[in-house]
Protein backbone atom coordinates (compact mmCIF):
# COMPACT_ATOMS: atom_id res chain seq x y z
CA UNK A 1 0.00 0.00 0.00
CA UNK A 2 1.20 3.35 -1.29
CA UNK A 3 0.49 6.90 -0.66
CA UNK A 4 -0.81 9.14 -3.91
CA UNK A 5 1.18 12.51 -4.08
CA UNK A 6 -2.03 14.15 -3.66
CA UNK A 7 -2.46 11.96 -0.03
CA UNK A 8 1.62 12.56 0.85
CA UNK A 9 1.27 16.50 0.54
CA UNK A 10 -2.04 16.61 2.34
CA UNK A 11 -0.41 14.28 5.03
CA UNK A 12 2.58 16.54 5.05
CA UNK A 13 0.33 19.66 5.48
CA UNK A 14 -1.56 18.08 8.22
CA UNK A 15 1.67 16.61 10.03
CA UNK A 16 3.06 20.47 9.27
CA UNK A 17 -0.11 21.89 10.98
CA UNK A 18 0.57 19.70 14.07
CA UNK A 19 4.06 20.65 14.84
CA UNK A 20 3.42 23.95 14.53
CA UNK A 21 1.12 23.47 16.89
CA UNK A 22 3.55 21.61 19.30
CA UNK A 23 6.14 24.50 18.40
CA UNK A 24 4.19 27.05 19.93
CA UNK A 25 3.62 24.69 23.15
CA UNK A 26 7.02 23.64 23.74
CA UNK A 27 7.80 27.64 23.48
CA UNK A 28 5.46 28.53 26.04
CA UNK A 29 7.07 25.47 28.46
CA UNK A 30 10.79 26.90 27.77
CA UNK A 31 10.48 30.45 26.93
CA UNK A 32 12.68 29.84 24.10
CA UNK A 33 11.05 30.03 20.15
CA UNK A 34 11.25 26.07 19.39
CA UNK A 35 10.86 25.16 15.76
CA UNK A 36 9.89 21.81 14.26
CA UNK A 37 10.28 21.09 10.57
CA UNK A 38 9.18 17.73 8.55
CA UNK A 39 11.33 17.13 5.77
CA UNK A 40 9.71 13.91 5.00
CA UNK A 41 7.53 11.11 5.22
CA UNK A 42 7.73 7.99 4.31
CA UNK A 43 5.89 4.58 4.44
CA UNK A 44 7.18 0.89 4.97
CA UNK A 45 5.61 -2.38 6.31
CA UNK A 46 6.34 -2.41 10.00
CA UNK A 47 8.30 -5.93 9.27
CA UNK A 48 10.61 -2.98 7.28
CA UNK A 49 10.93 -0.40 10.23
CA UNK A 50 14.00 -0.81 11.93
CA UNK A 51 16.10 -1.09 8.63
CA UNK A 52 14.81 2.13 7.38
CA UNK A 53 15.86 3.56 10.40
CA UNK A 54 18.89 2.20 11.63
CA UNK A 55 21.47 4.01 8.85
CA UNK A 56 20.04 7.35 11.15
CA UNK A 57 19.99 6.00 14.59
CA UNK A 58 22.92 3.55 16.43
CA UNK A 59 22.80 1.82 19.27
CA UNK A 60 20.05 2.32 22.25
CA UNK A 61 17.29 4.43 21.47
CA UNK A 62 14.89 7.28 23.41
CA UNK A 63 11.34 6.31 22.31
CA UNK A 64 8.20 8.12 23.64
CA UNK A 65 5.74 5.52 22.94
CA UNK A 66 1.84 6.36 22.81
CA UNK A 67 -0.73 4.50 22.41
CA UNK A 68 -4.32 6.21 21.00
CA UNK A 69 -7.97 4.69 19.66
CA UNK A 70 -10.87 5.53 17.54
CA UNK A 71 -12.03 5.26 14.22
CA UNK A 72 -8.44 5.65 13.78
CA UNK A 73 -6.07 3.27 16.14
CA UNK A 74 -2.13 2.48 16.11
CA UNK A 75 0.78 3.67 18.10
CA UNK A 76 2.42 6.46 17.85
CA UNK A 77 6.04 7.12 18.38
CA UNK A 78 8.92 10.17 18.81
CA UNK A 79 12.49 8.36 18.51
CA UNK A 80 15.37 9.84 19.29
CA UNK A 81 19.14 8.53 19.39
CA UNK A 82 20.66 9.01 23.39
CA UNK A 83 22.47 11.82 22.27
CA UNK A 84 20.22 14.03 20.30
CA UNK A 85 18.15 12.85 23.71
CA UNK A 86 20.60 14.40 25.77
CA UNK A 87 21.18 17.45 24.34
CA UNK A 88 17.52 18.24 23.53
CA UNK A 89 17.06 17.75 27.55
CA UNK A 90 19.95 19.97 28.04
CA UNK A 91 18.29 22.98 25.42
CA UNK A 92 15.13 22.47 26.56
CA UNK A 93 15.94 23.02 30.26
CA UNK A 94 19.27 25.08 30.13
CA UNK A 95 20.37 22.22 33.06
CA UNK A 96 24.13 20.07 31.77
CA UNK A 97 22.74 16.51 30.58
CA UNK A 98 24.97 13.72 31.73
CA UNK A 99 27.28 12.75 29.14
CA UNK A 100 26.81 8.65 29.99
CA UNK A 101 23.15 8.01 30.09
CA UNK A 102 20.03 9.66 29.94
CA UNK A 103 19.57 10.89 34.11
CA UNK A 104 16.00 10.86 35.34
CA UNK A 105 15.02 14.44 34.95
CA UNK A 106 15.75 13.69 30.83
CA UNK A 107 13.56 11.11 31.41
CA UNK A 108 10.87 13.66 32.71
CA UNK A 109 11.73 16.06 29.95
CA UNK A 110 11.63 13.90 26.97
CA UNK A 111 8.47 12.39 27.93
CA UNK A 112 6.89 16.16 28.21
CA UNK A 113 7.92 16.57 24.96
CA UNK A 114 7.05 13.23 23.80
CA UNK A 115 3.44 13.81 25.08
CA UNK A 116 2.82 17.32 23.97
CA UNK A 117 4.37 16.69 20.26
CA UNK A 118 2.88 13.12 19.65
CA UNK A 119 -0.67 14.89 21.46
CA UNK A 120 -0.45 17.42 18.94
CA UNK A 121 0.31 16.09 16.06
CA UNK A 122 -2.55 12.86 16.55
CA UNK A 123 -4.88 15.85 18.04
CA UNK A 124 -4.90 17.93 14.94
CA UNK A 125 -5.42 14.61 12.60
CA UNK A 126 -8.97 13.98 15.11
CA UNK A 127 -9.79 17.64 14.88
CA UNK A 128 -9.17 18.09 11.06
CA UNK A 129 -10.21 14.54 9.98
CA UNK A 130 -13.39 14.45 11.97
CA UNK A 131 -12.65 11.17 13.67
CA UNK A 132 -12.22 10.97 17.90
CA UNK A 133 -8.97 10.08 18.45
CA UNK A 134 -8.06 9.19 22.68
CA UNK A 135 -4.43 8.04 24.02
CA UNK A 136 -2.86 6.44 26.71
CA UNK A 137 -0.22 8.00 29.25
CA UNK A 138 2.95 7.89 27.67
CA UNK A 139 6.04 6.16 28.83
CA UNK A 140 9.57 6.15 27.74
CA UNK A 141 11.88 3.68 26.96
CA UNK A 142 15.99 3.10 26.20
CA UNK A 143 16.32 -0.11 24.56
CA UNK A 144 17.10 -1.03 20.65
CA UNK A 145 15.73 -0.16 18.13
CA UNK A 146 14.94 -3.58 17.66
CA UNK A 147 13.42 -4.15 20.97
CA UNK A 148 11.08 -0.92 20.16
CA UNK A 149 9.67 -2.67 16.66
CA UNK A 150 9.12 -5.90 18.50
CA UNK A 151 7.00 -4.58 21.60
CA UNK A 152 4.66 -2.89 19.19
CA UNK A 153 4.20 -5.91 17.30
CA UNK A 154 3.65 -8.27 19.78
CA UNK A 155 -0.08 -9.45 20.27
CA UNK A 156 -0.76 -7.30 17.41
CA UNK A 157 -2.42 -9.16 14.24
CA UNK A 158 -2.36 -8.75 10.78
CA UNK A 159 -0.58 -6.52 8.48
CA UNK A 160 0.21 -2.79 9.80
CA UNK A 161 1.91 0.19 8.81
CA UNK A 162 4.49 2.67 9.42
CA UNK A 163 4.64 6.18 8.56
CA UNK A 164 7.77 7.78 9.38
CA UNK A 165 8.09 11.33 10.29
CA UNK A 166 11.73 12.53 9.33
CA UNK A 167 11.43 16.22 11.77
CA UNK A 168 13.94 18.47 13.27
CA UNK A 169 13.65 20.41 16.19
CA UNK A 170 15.55 23.89 15.94
CA UNK A 171 16.00 25.82 19.24
CA UNK A 172 18.85 28.59 20.46
CA UNK A 173 20.38 28.03 17.12
CA UNK A 174 20.93 24.37 17.20
CA UNK A 175 19.52 21.88 15.05
CA UNK A 176 18.51 17.83 16.11
CA UNK A 177 16.94 15.45 14.18
CA UNK A 178 14.04 12.83 15.51
CA UNK A 179 11.62 10.34 14.05
CA UNK A 180 7.86 10.26 14.70
CA UNK A 181 6.79 7.03 13.71
CA UNK A 182 2.19 6.18 13.59
CA UNK A 183 2.14 2.74 12.76
CA UNK A 184 -1.45 1.75 11.95
CA UNK A 185 -3.46 -1.64 10.61
CA UNK A 186 -4.45 -1.78 7.45
CA UNK A 187 -8.09 -0.86 8.41
CA UNK A 188 -6.85 2.12 10.38
CA UNK A 189 -4.84 3.29 7.04
CA UNK A 190 -7.83 2.99 5.18
CA UNK A 191 -9.67 5.42 7.53
CA UNK A 192 -6.95 7.72 7.47
CA UNK A 193 -6.44 7.74 3.31
CA UNK A 194 -10.26 8.46 2.78
CA UNK A 195 -10.28 10.78 5.87
CA UNK A 196 -7.37 12.77 4.31
CA UNK A 197 -8.98 12.99 0.66
CA UNK A 198 -12.03 14.14 2.35
CA UNK A 199 -10.44 17.15 3.83
CA UNK A 200 -7.75 17.86 0.71
CA UNK A 201 -10.60 17.88 -1.67
CA UNK A 202 -12.50 20.65 1.70
CA UNK A 203 -9.66 22.88 0.79
CA UNK A 204 -9.85 23.53 -2.72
Amino acid sequence: MNLTPVQQDALVELINIGFGRAAGSLSKLTGHRVQLEVPNITMCPIDEMADRLRPMLENEVATVHQIFSGPVNGDALLVLDQRSAAILKELMTSEPALPLEIDRSAREVLTEIGNIVLNACLGTFGNLLKVQVSFSVPHLTLDTLESVVGSISVDRQGVRYALIIHSSFRLRNSSLTGYMVIVLGVASLERLIHALERWEEEQR
